[in-house]
């Protein structure tokens, strides 16, 4: 067997590999069906949740979730992570709250985004942009400050403007780092939409398999469980290929 095809088979077989463990856990262990449901049963029960849609209209719910408080996040995370590499009194005046808020789980903020928000899209969407807000800010600021100095010395030389700077050195160096940093949240934002939609929401996979767990029907709980497990793998393919795209990956090498 060739190392391409071994590499595409990995997967699958390690896949197969973890449906037999739970079907011979679940077979040997002697637990009712109820608290350890089987590979085939939670299979029939996702069929259900097809016909019926609901996992799709669940599915659909925490995506636009997860969208919006990530795209928010990205879109004031990376300007202001800019700005305070590039500036040291704003270094000076924000790290300090930036490095005071980050370490809080965003999940501490719950009891204050209902109050805030209600019920509803905005405190997970809210809870979702906290989750992803201060890793992007925090690694876009690492990655402007790693800058070689000699780049700006350059462009100090040859009068170049703030813009010009911004366009022509700091946005090309930070590019690979922040694809990484992008990739690292959506996977943390992805986790924390199912913790908020178990609380705050009445739609989405967290609140499907709250639900689930409530009327005792843990093969919904595990179908929700798997749905979630394959967008993250989704996500973070689609974060891999952004990072492969040629005006992403060329970074400092340009410069």
């Amino acid at each position: 067997m060739n190392t391409a095809l071994a590499h595409r088979l990995a997967p699958f077989l390690s896949f197969a590999l973890l449906i037999i463990i739970w079907e011979l856990a679940v077979r040997f262990a002697g637990l009712d069906s109820h608290v350890l449901p089987g590979p085939g049963q939670v299979f029939l029960s996702m069929i259900e949740l097809i016909k019926d849609g609901s996992i799709f209209k669940h599915t659909v719910a925490s995506l636009f979730r997860v969208t919006a408080g990530f795209y928010l996040a990205a879109i004031l995370g990376i300007p202001l992570g800019i700005v305070l590499g590039r500036s040291q009194i704003a270094a000076l005046l924000f790290n300090p709250i930036m490095h005071f808020l980050r370490p809080i789980s965003p999940l501490a903020w719950i009891p204050l985004a209902m109050l805030w928000f209600g019920i509803g899209d905005k405190p997970a969407v809210f809870l979702i942009f906290l989750a992803s807000f201060f890793p992007i800010a925090v690694s876009t600021t690492v990655a402007v400050q790693s800058i070689n100095p000699t780049f700006f010395h350059v462009a100090a030389n040859f009068d170049f403007s703030r813009m010009e700077v911004l366009q022509k050195i700091v946005i090309p160096a930070i590019v690979p780092a922040i694809i990484t940093a992008l990739r690292l949240t959506v996977t943390i934002a992805w986790i924390v939409v199912v913790a908020a939609e178990m609380i705050a929401v009445q739609s989405g996979l967290g609140y499907l398999i709250l639900d689930a767990r409530n009327g005792l029907r843990l093969d919904y709980v595990m179908d929700g469980m798997i749905v979630i497990g394959l967008i993250g793998i989704l996500l973070d393919w689609i974060m891999r290929r952004l990072g492969q795209i040629d005006s992403a990956a060329w970074g400092i090498r340009q410069l």
